[in-house]
């Protein structure tokens, strides 16, 4: 098997991110598939762990998968590889893989994320496709996560610019078939079909499972320079990538809304607690 095979073998196991990182740090793939039991043991992992890892039934069909791979232009990257994106390496809990489908040199672009609410306000998407195309203009890419409301909006304004590319972060794996939601299908093909990227941690066939959302944020605003919200309920999920960009180091910036809204309450919060208010896209290029 070629190296592509073991990296696939090992990026599907459900073991922790932080143990694949561990693990790559010392061994690439093909030595990690070749490790029997008690070398495995030695590596102070927990068993259950180690049964995963000797499983042989993670070892079936993985040619199907690089088949497929080869056939759709998907690319498979560890964070040990040149490719991987550099502001990722910078993160806590980077992820071990990316699967990259579309252009990869995206994700090396000057990139402003925009997120928010996924049942949002007439003036929320508004405002989401409005930024987005200012900001791609100025060929800066734009990185949202694909989710119906804000996101899907932030992914439109930038597709209806000629400069910058859209960035699409799953908490699904990257084939046809993974596409959550599934209105958003069409938007998926024409992310790739005007130049855009889309990116998951997760192989291909994985289902979209609640705590892989809030994982994928951190991608996000890995991925960003800079990160928007737009609108968020007091305990929106948007929030979460705030969290991230903040730990990061990341400039967050939060667009004032309605003081009766349920969906400006977290950006207004975020205000009050020191975000920069956004009220133009000039805000952003300031500095």
């Amino acid at each position: 098997m070629n190296k592509i095979v073991y990296d696939i073998w090992f990026s599907k196991l459900k073991i922790s991110n932080k143990t694949k990182i561990k693990l790559l740090e010392k061994y690439d793939s093909k030595q990690i598939w070749e490790m029997d039991l008690l070398a495995l043991q030695r590596e102070n992992i927990e068993e259950a762990t180690v049964q995963r890892i000797m499983d042989s039934k993670e070892r079936r069909h993985l040619e199907n998968y690089a088949m497929y791979m080869h056939n759709y232009g998907i690319q498979l990257i560890s964070f040990k590889e040149e490719a991987y994106p550099k502001k990722l390496q910078q993160i806590l809990d980077k992820p071990a893989y990316l699967y990259v489908r579309g252009d990869i040199k995206n994700l090396y672009m000057d990139t402003v994320a925009i997120v928010g609410a996924r049942d949002a306000t007439s003036y929320g998407k508004y405002i989401a496709k409005k930024l987005s195309k200012e900001i791609a203009n100025r060929n800066v890419n734009v990185i949202s996560g694909l989710a119906i409301g804000i996101d899907t909006y932030a992914h439109m304004g930038c597709l209806e610019s000629v400069l910058g590319k859209t960035i699409a972060v799953l908490g699904t794996g990257v084939s046809d078939k993974d596409v959550y939601p599934y209105q958003n299908k069409k938007l998926f093909q024409e992310i790739l079909r005007r130049g855009g990227t889309i990116i998951s941690e997760y192989i291909m066939g994985t289902k979209p499972e609640k705590y892989h959302f809030p994982a994928r944020n951190r991608i996000i605003s890995g991925l960003a320079d800079k990160v928007i919200v737009v609108e968020a309920k007091e305990k929106s999920g948007s929030l979460i990538t705030v969290d991230f960009a903040l730990e990061q180091g990341k400039d967050v910036y939060a667009v004032p809304g309605n003081i009766t809204s349920e969906y400006s309450i977290g950006t207004n919060q975020l205000i009050k607690e020191g975000a920069c208010c956004l009220i133009s896209v000039e805000d952003i290029f300031e500095y």
